[in-house]
């Protein structure tokens, strides 16, 4: 079982019970506490795995009482800190929530090397003198705001990404879009495709990956609707592919639909997260709240 005493961001601690008493330490581990064949690898080079604060190699069989600890020595991070405006919603010892504002990215690319999320957060954490690598349990497109979840470490991100591929997370966001949505809910079931590796735009086609996404309508307006979309699958660019798809491109999205007078940006906000914390198992829930943008173009629809 985890202690509570003595965990840090880099430092994990169990008590053996009896119905592990006589596990070799590497399956208590793996099977009982899900760590990843590529980080026990590590922390067999490492020489950072003890048993009563003893290193032990995994071929030792752990006892009802012994306390193993787990030390992960971090990798070099690739990002550079930026004293940048961030806002933090939630954090606990292995994640931090981001409450993205659109216009801004994600993490550093060609065209954007600097003043991202990854480096505001590298940022938060090494003056916290939490000197990890970012990353990154889901992502957001520019254009688009809300919740962003960011791992404090290898064990975290493996665990919330089997999660998430296992559909234990649940992603909710709300939308905006043109016309006026006549069912109340629906599940879309199309394949998204890349057509060539520099296409930025997606397209439902046959040869594309399965991707699902469940929408219900919160309010209809003359010209519009508001929306609660929840993701089953997570491909790039699926809620603005998938609504473009049936009709109802998002207000604003000039890739998948036609620019807007009533907003500059796709109008998609990441809203909400539910998951597991991943060392202790607890179940969490986190709600975003609209932003300023979005609010006033919800005022516009009312008009």
């Amino acid at each position: 079982m985890i202690i509570r005493d003595g965990q840090r961001e880099d430092t994990i601690i169990y008590r053996v019970e009896s119905n592990d008493s006589n596990m070799e330490l590497k399956e208590f581990l793996r099977k009982r506490h899900k760590f990843s064949s590529r980080l026990l690898s590590k922390l067999k080079r490492d020489e950072s795995i003890y048993i009563n604060d003893k290193y032990e190699k995994y071929h030792q069989l752990v006892k009802e009482g012994d306390i193993v600890k787990a030390v992960i020595k971090e990798e070099p991070s690739e990002f550079e800190g930026e004293n940048l405006p961030l806002e933090i919603i939630y954090e606990d010892i292995d994640i931090i929530i981001v409450n993205k504002k659109a216009g801004v990215v994600t993490h550093p690319t060609k065209r954007h090397p600097t003043s991202t999320i990854a480096n505001a957060a590298q940022y938060y954490l090494n003056k916290k003198g939490i000197y990890c690598k970012i990353r990154f349990i889901n992502r957001l497109d520019r254009e688009t705001s809300g919740l962003l979840m960011i791992a404090k470490n290898p064990y975290a991100h493996h665990v919330l990404s089997e999660q998430m591929q296992n559909n234990q997370v649940e992603k909710k966001y709300i939308a905006f879009v043109e016309g006026v949505i006549e069912k109340d809910f629906d599940t879309i079931n199309k394949p998204i495709y890349r057509p060539t590796f520099e296409s930025i735009k997606r397209t439902v086609d046959p040869r594309g990956q399965d991707s699902i996404t469940k929408y219900r309508v919160l309010k209809r307006y003359t010209n519009a609707t508001k929306i609660e979309v929840e993701l089953i699958t997570g491909r790039t660019h699926q809620i603005r592919v998938h609504m473009d798809s049936i009709g109802h491109p998002l207000i604003g999205d000039n890739l998948y639909g036609i620019s807007s007078e009533l907003i500059d940006r796709q109008a998609l906000h990441a809203s909400y997260l539910k998951f597991y914390q991943p060392r202790f198992d607890e179940l969490v829930k986190i709600v975003g709240d609209l932003p300023e943008d979005l609010k006033a173009l919800e005022d516009k629809l009312n008009l």
